[in-house]
C-alpha cells in the first residue's frame, strides 16, 4: 500500500514554507542577540536559560524522528508491550536525576562547554580525554543520520513526486534550512526553535488523539481488531509479553535510563541552566512528557496495526503518516490539523538533528583541535570552525541517509537507537558514578570504557546473547563496570599499603 499522506495543496505547502521562513529568522534574531564571539556563547547561548526554555529544549532533544515515527514503527510491530516506551522515557529522568543536579555546579564554577571538560576536570587522563568524545561522536553521528533518513521519510507524500525523490529532497532542503538558523543563532536559535515546536507537538499530539477516537473508534476498537484476527502473530499484539519480552522490557528501562539521559546535547544543556532551580522544575515537569508522546505513539501503532494491516518493517516506521492521511480525509479541520502536525514534525525533526550537530561540532573543535592540535587557538577562530564542521558532518551525513534509503534492506529508526545507547551507556560509571564516589580513578574508568565498547561490538559481530533479550550494551556495561569498581578499590588499597609503609 502507498504510505504516505495525501500530496498538500498550495496552502499546506505555503504554511510549511512560511514555518520554516520562521525558523531561519528566529535564526538570524538569535545572531542579533549575541553577546560575543565565544564558544560560550555559540555553543551554551552565554548567561543561560530559565526553567520554561530549558524544559522544551530538553523535550525537543528527547523526542524526535524516533518518537514520532520509530516508536509508533516499534508499537505497530510488537503491538502493546511497546508501552515500555513510556516507562523507559521516564527513566530517562531518573537517570538525569542520578547526575545532574552534582554536573550543574561544576559546569557553572568551571565553565564547561562539552561533557568531556567535566571528564578532564574529573579524572585527568588522556586515555578517557580520547575515548569519550569518540564514542559521543559515534553516538551523534548515528542520531543525527537516523533524524535525516526521518526527515526524508516524512516528506514521502507531501508532494506529487515519487517517493524516491521525495527524500532525497526532504534529506538535503530540510538540512539546508537547519544548518542556516544553527549557523547564524547558535544554540540560541536551536533552544528558541525547540519552544514553538514543542508547544505546537503537545497540543497537535492531543488534537490527533481526539480525532483518531473519533476516525477509528478509540483503542478498544482497535484491540478488538486486532484479537478477532486469523493470523497469530497480529493477535499477540495485545497480549501480555512472554518471558523474552518481559526480560526485553527491563533491558530498555535499563539501557535508555543510563543512556538516554547521557546525551551529549542534554549534557551541555544542563551546562545551559540558568540555575539550580530551572534545572530542578524544568526535570519535574519532563517527567509527565511521555505520557504525552511515547503513549500517543503507541496508540498510533496500535490503530495503525488495526487498520493497516500486514506493512513490512519500513512501511510501519512510515504509520503515523498513513494515519495522517485517513485523518487528511475525514474532514476540513483534520487536514489542516495534519498540516499544522507535520511543520511541527519537521520541526522537531530539525530540532533534534540541530542539538546533535551542535554538540558534535563543539566536541571536535574544542576536545580535539583546541586541545590537541592548536591550543592557541581564539575563540572566534573556534566558533567560525564548530560552524563549517557543521556544513560538513551534515553533508557527509545527508548523502549517508540518501544512500542508505536506496539500500534493499534499510534499517530500522529503532535498530539505529538501540546502538546509540549501546555506545552511550558505557560512559555512565564515568558521569554518574565518578560524581558520587572519589575514589574512582581514571585508569579504571578508561579500562572499564574499552572493556564495555569490546563486549558490546564482539556481541554484535557474533550475534551471541541476541536470544536472551538483553541489549549488548548491557553486557557491555556488566563487563565495563567490574573493571572501573575491582581496579579502583585496588588502586586504593596499594595507596593504604604504601602509607602504611
Amino acid at each position: 500500500m502507498e504510505a504516505s499522506v495525501i500530496p498538500f495543496g498550495p496552502g499546506g505547502l505555503s504554511f510549511l514554507g512560511l514555518y520554516f521562513l520562521i525558523l531561519v529568522a528566529i535564526g538570524w534574531y538569535g545572531s542579533k542577540a549575541r553577546e560575543s564571539h565565544s564558544l560560550k556563547d555559540f555553543y551554551l547561548g552565554g548567561k543561560g536559560i530559565g526553567w520554561w526554555v530549558l524544559l522544551l529544549t530538553l523535550f525537543a532533544t528527547q523526542y524526535s524522528g524516533n518518537t514520532m515515527f520509530g516508536f509508533s514503527g516499534k508499537a505497530y510491530r510488537v503491538g502493546f508491550s511497546w508501552i515500555t516506551s513510556v516507562h523507559f522515557m521516564t527513566a530517562i529522568i531518573v537517570g538525569y536525576l542520578i547526575y545532574a543536579p552534582r554536573l550543574h555546579p561544576l559546569g557553572k564554577t568551571h565553565g564547561f562547554i562539552t561533557p568531556t571538560d567535566y571528564l578532564n576536570h574529573r579524572f585527568h587522563h588522556l586515555g578517557i580525554n580520547l575515548i569519550a568524545p569518540c564514542v559521543m561522536i559515534l553516538a551523534l553521528g548515528n542520531f543525527l543520520l537516523a533524524q535525516l533518513m526521518a526527515m526524508g521519510r516524512a516528506l514521502q507524500g507531501l508532494t506529487t513526486l515519487p517517493d524516491n525523490q521525495a527524500y532525497i529532497i526532504g534529506v538535503i532542503l530540510l538540512a539546508i534550512i537547519m544548518l542556516i538558523y544553527e549557523t547564524l543563532g547558535g544554540f540560541r536559535a536551536v533552544a528558541w526553535t525547540d519552544v514553538i515546536q514543542g508547544v505546537i507537538l503537545i497540543f497537535g499530539f492531543g488534537a490527533l488523539v481526539y480525532l483518531i477516537w473519533a476516525h477509528y473508534g478509540g483503542l478498544t476498537a482497535a484491540t478488538q481488531t486486532l484479537l478477532e484476527s486469523s493470523e497469530n502473530s497480529t493477535r499477540e499484539k495485545v497480549l501480555p509479553p512472554n518471558s523474552l519480552g518481559t526480560v526485553r522490557w527491563f533491558s530498555y528501562l535499563v539501557l535508555f535510563g543510563l543512556g538516554a539521559s547521557l546525551y551529549p546535547q542534554a549534557i551541555q544543556r544542563i551546562y545551559a541552566a540558568r540555575d539550580s532551580r530551572s534545572l530542578r522544575t524544568s526535570l519535574a515537569a519532563m517527567a509527565f512528557l511521555p505520557i504525552a508522546t511515547a503513549w500517543v505513539a503507541v496508540m498510533i501503532g496500535i490503530t495503525g496495526a488495526a487498520h493497516h494491516p500486514n506493512l513490512s518493517d519500513i512501511q510501519s516506521d512510515q504509520i503515523l503518516t498513513i494515519i495522517c492521511r485517513d485523518i487528511q480525509q475525514s474532514s476540513l479541520f483534520g487536514y489542516s490539523l495534519v498540516v499544522v502536525l507535520f511543520a511541527a514534525i519537521l520541526g522537531a525533526l530539525m530540532s533534534t538533528a540541530d542539538s546533535c550537530m551542535l554538540t558534535l561540532s563543539s566536541i571536535v573543535t574544542k576536545d580535539f583541535y583546541l586541545r590537541y592540535l592548536n591550543p592557541q587557538a581564539s575563540e572566534p577562530t573556534l566558533t567560525t570552525l564548530g560552524k563549517i564542521l557543521s556544513w560538513l558532518v551534515v553533508g557527509a551525513l545527508s548523502g549517508l541517509a540518501i544512500y542508505m534509503n536506496a539500500l534493499p534492506t534499510k534499517p530500522t529508526l529503532v535498530k539505529l537507537l538501540d546502538l546509540k545507547f549501546d555506545m552511550l551507556v558505557q560512559l555512565a560509571p564515568a558521569f554518574m558514578l565518578g560524581l558520587h564516589w572519589q575514589k574512582l580513578s581514571g585508569h579504571a574508568v578508561f579500562i572499564g570504557i574499552i572493556a564495555g565498547l569490546a563486549i558490546t561490538f564482539g556481541l554484535y559481530l557474533t550475534g551471541w546473547g541476541g536470544s536472551t533479550g538483553v541489549h549488548y550494551g548491557l553486557f557491555g556495561l556488566a563487563g565495563n563496570l567490574m573493571c572501573a569498581l575491582s581496579l579502583s578499590c585496588l588502586t586504593v588499597r596499594d595507596k593504604e599499603s604504601s602509607l602504611d609503609v
